[in-house]
């Protein structure tokens, strides 16, 4: 218990510019609760040092001014207080509770002085001493902000005097060794944080700044919030701390608003109480427009402001409240209150004249003078708010946890020794802590309540709006909540609809550092940057992106394709040369074609082969060029349709052979030509090489090497249907993969030996007699065909897919055509349109020699030579 004073020690001096009442509000009862709150705040100035105290040069003496909006927690305090003396069962012997009010300046010498007037009794300020008769003081309520409650906890702990902490939770106020005598009644908030970044992340909204008060709290929040938004890949651009006094507020001379507002960041936390914030809007120049989205924490009333035009500043500001519910009968009572209901009341008269407007009748003590018949219902949001604010709710809850404590104090005792009744009992404030320490109950709304949030939930919130209208009038849409213990998905809801981002904004804003790369694009990080800072890279060659923001861009599967603008993948269309297009079918057409031309020169042969010409020309070679010709065209068709297992392995066999077996025909009909003119001596045995055995062996033997070849080549490495997804990005390629590429130009340069070597022995023969000379005309066919097939391998390496088949079937159909066209279209031309050629009369008549171009060794001479040999 502290020391007495006489009452001659009462007097002190006062400062004259210091509020005229300290306490502010009293009312006297057996029990009384000291309570701190900020009722007053400093009108601080930070224009320049010579105009900080244009009023008061005296340091000690500033302006002070009320804020409106926190009356509504004297009046919570005093609606608890009779609440608990209206209770019959609530501390029964004791017949009421009272209360000292005192203002909580946001200064540390005012909270000291406030508190050392309070402990020294009947507002004098007189340390270590106590001027009252009777100390009936047992606990206090205050700490609106961790500060306040740091500053007045370390000098009441040297009293034992608990405080009751109604500000927002703090772990630091948790700590016993340090703040025993601390106990807090707000919920814990550490789930604030997350719901504030799931409101950041559910806008998409990446490049963010912060604004936090300059303490541990700060500090412990902005350290939180880092590292989860970090987790959302969301980036802070900047981090202002705003002072948590006045006196470090004015010594700073911080301007930190212009900064602010000229950065580019287009939405900024603000993460404080509505005391430290209120410094921000008292000293800082006014901005109306600032085109800047604002998320305020619940522990900062972003209505309460010192100039009535503020509130466009924070237009369409998002702010997360404390979700409460409604305590019975506090509504009624606040539509209830006026001045002449509490005449002791001055700050209530101070507020009911300044709110209402009548500031000249407030030097007038006279009770009915200030607008008496106006309500508390009627003032505008910014001077009060008829539902029971956050801080007022925990006020409400600590003075019913504080007569808790004491019934059950006295309950102990009565057990004891029962107290009489009138007898007065007044606990020592250090008795009271073991009965608050363990204090959990239900309040009137039916929420519980816990003291140091032992064994309480996370705090639920509204998500509001906040709109500020040209006529001056405001409100706070509820656009949405956050319950951090439901379930991941119902924990998070907002309505978009109910949001109006205002005139400057049609939808929502796009708040990112750099803008979003689209689909087809990919993130490419700013060397030194944040990682919300990069630029967008088209996505490489056959790779896509088909979402916003992604790092890399993917490949498409093998069935597959980008499409133009490379966000999505394509199905490739599956392509070989079909017979059904227009191409497949003309070269299918142009084949069957030449096969039937081929035949008909066949049947022509065989109905004319006892003429001259067909003999000359070796009827058995002709018949066998000509049938492998037609097998030549016939065989380009299995270069066409959809290439299967069994095509792939006959079509490059088959034309190999076929190819082999007409160039070998050919080579042996040069032989024959050669030797009839070369073996001239009568009964020479050289003729032996004349007759039709040998041409036929020519023929099987060049064959057959082919037919090994080929054989060997299927045998190692077969020709096999394939799909090729590289060639084409848009197309599958089906095609005949060549198993064994040596193996396909094995036979295809064994076909070009052959026809080379014909080629040679033809050129070598070219100046024999030119009557139905064939010598000329395979010389010219094979030069035909050898240029084709010369112009086809450099094609062919050069191609792909559906065009390398067309490639070889071009050739294919270009050389067979040569072929039939250089050697039996002219001797047709003559059997069939001047049969009088081809006759042996006219051959041996001189007068035919014009026709027939008989040279000194005729086509007589020919036939002689080769009818001379038997047919064996």
């Amino acid at each position: 218990m502290l020391p007495q004073l006489s009452p001659s020690v009462l007097k002190t001096e006062r400062s004259s510019c210091f509020p005229q009442i300290s306490p502010s509000l009293s009312r006297d009862g057996d029990i009384v609760i000291g309570s701190f709150l900020p009722l007053h705040s400093e009108e601080v100035s930070n224009v320049g040092g010579a105009e900080l105290f244009q009023s008061h040069p005296d340091r000690n003496c500033r302006n002070y001014k009320l804020m409106h909006k926190n009356y509504q927690q004297v009046l919570a305090l005093v609606f608890a207080v009779e609440e608990i003396n209206r209770h019959p069962n609530l501390l029964p012997n004791i017949s009421s509770l009272g209360f000292y009010l005192y203002n909580a300046y946001h200064s540390d010498a005012r909270t000291l002085e406030s508190s050392l007037r309070w402990l020294s009794g009947q507002g004098q300020l007189v340390p270590n001493y106590s001027c009252s008769g009777q100390d009936k003081s047992v606990a206090v309520i205050g700490g609106a902000t961790s500060a306040l409650s740091v500053q007045m906890g370390t000098l009441l702990e040297l009293y034992k005097f608990p405080q009751i902490s109604y500000g927002p939770f703090d772990s630091i106020l948790s700590n016993k060794a340090h703040f025993p005598s601390v106990f807090q009644v707000a919920q814990r908030d550490s789930s604030l944080l997350h719901g504030i970044v799931r409101l950041i992340a559910y806008f998409e909204w990446t490049w963010i700044g912060l604004v936090t008060t300059d303490d541990m709290r700060g500090e412990q929040f902005l350290w939180d919030i880092r590292g989860h938004m970090v987790k959302h890949g969301i980036c802070l651009a900047y981090t202002e701390k705003l002072p948590v006094s006045e006196r470090r507020h004015t010594e700073s001379h911080d301007m930190f608003m212009p900064r602010i507002i000229q950065s580019s960041v287009r939405v900024i936390i603000i993460h404080g109480d509505t005391d430290s914030l209120m410094i921000l809007r008292y000293s800082q120049p006014l901005f109306y427009f600032l085109w800047k989205v604002w998320i305020t924490t619940s522990h900062w009333d972003i209505t309460m402001r010192p100039n009535w035009d503020d509130g466009y500043s924070f237009h369409g500001a998002l702010s997360f409240s404390q979700m409460t519910k409604e305590i019975p009968g506090f509504k009624h009572f606040l539509r209830t209150v006026n001045p002449a209901k509490y005449p002791e009341d001055i700050v209530l008269k101070e507020f009911w004249c300044s709110a209402f407007k009548d500031q000249e009748k407030l030097k007038n003590q006279k009770e009915h003078e200030c607008s008496p018949n106006a309500s508390l219902e009627t003032l505008p949001l910014r001077f009060f708010d008829m539902t029971m604010s956050s801080l007022s709710y925990t006020i409400y809850n600590a003075v019913h946890a504080v007569a808790l404590a004491l019934h059950e104090m006295l309950l102990v005792i009565t057990e004891r020794a029962p107290v009489r009744v009138g007898e007065p009992w007044v606990p020592q404030p250090w008795q009271l802590h073991p009965f608050l320490k363990n204090t959990c109950f239900n309040n009137s709304a039916g929420d519980q309540v816990f003291l140091d949030a032992t064994g309480s939930s996370e705090t639920d919130y509204d998500i509001l709006k906040y709109l500020f209208f040209q006529n001056g009038t405001e409100t706070l849409v509820k656009v949405g909540q956050f319950i951090p213990s439901a379930p991941f998905g119902q924990d998070f809801t907002i309505s978009k609809e109910a949001i109006v981002w205002g005139s400057f904004e049609s939808k929502t804003l796009n708040a990112v550092c750099s803008d979003s790369c689209a689909p087809g694009f990919r993130k490419t990080q700013r060397e030194g940057e944040p990682i919300c800072c990069f630029d967008c890279s088209p996505c490489p060659e056959g790779e896509i992106s088909h979402q916003i923001n992604m790092k890399h861009c993917m490949k498409c599967p093998e069935d597959e394709y980008p499409n133009k603008e490379r966000d999505c993948c394509l199905p490739k269309a599956i392509t070989f040369l079909d017979i059904k297009e227009p191409l497949g079918m003309t070269l299918a057409c142009v084949a069957l074609f030449f096969s039937v031309l081929t035949a008909l020169i066949l049947r022509v042969f065989v109905k004319f082969q006892n003429t001259p010409i067909v003999k000359a020309n070796n009827w058995a070679l002709s018949y066998t060029l000509l049938i492998s010709l037609t097998f030549c065209f016939l065989c380009s068709l299995l270069f066409i349709g959809r290439p299967t297992e069994v095509t792939c392995l006959l079509r490059q066999t088959i034309f190999g052979v076929v190819f082999t077996v007409a160039v070998s025909s050919i080579l042996a009909k040069t032989i024959l030509v050669v030797l009839a003119f070369k073996v001239t001596a009568p009964g020479s045995r050289s003729k032996i090489w004349l007759q039709p055995r040998v041409s036929n062996c020519v023929v099987l033997l060049c064959s057959g090497i082919q037919v090994i070849l080929c054989s060997i080549w299927l045998g190692i490495s077969p020709p096999f249907a394939d799909t090729d997804t590289h060639s084409q990005p848009s197309q599958i390629i089906i095609e005949c993969n060549e198993g064994s590429v040596l193996g396909f130009y094995c036979v295809l340069g064994y076909i070009g030996l052959l026809a080379l070597g014909s080629f040679t022995v033809a050129f070598l023969a070219r100046n024999l007699p030119d009557t139905f000379n064939e010598a000329k005309f395979i010389t010219f066919s094979m030069l035909v065909f050898c240029s084709v097939w010369v112009s086809f391998l450099p094609t062919y390496q050069s191609t792909k897919g559906k065009t390398m088949v067309i490639v070889e079937i071009f050739s294919i159909l270009a050389s067979s055509a040569g072929l039939l066209g250089c050697i039996f279209i002219p001797k047709c031309w003559v059997i069939l349109l001047r049969p009088e050629g081809n006759t042996q009369e006219c051959i041996r008549k001189k007068e035919c020699g014009a026709q027939v171009h008989s040279n000194k060794n005729t086509e007589s001479e020919f036939l002689h030579k080769t009818e001379e040999v038997p047919e064996k």
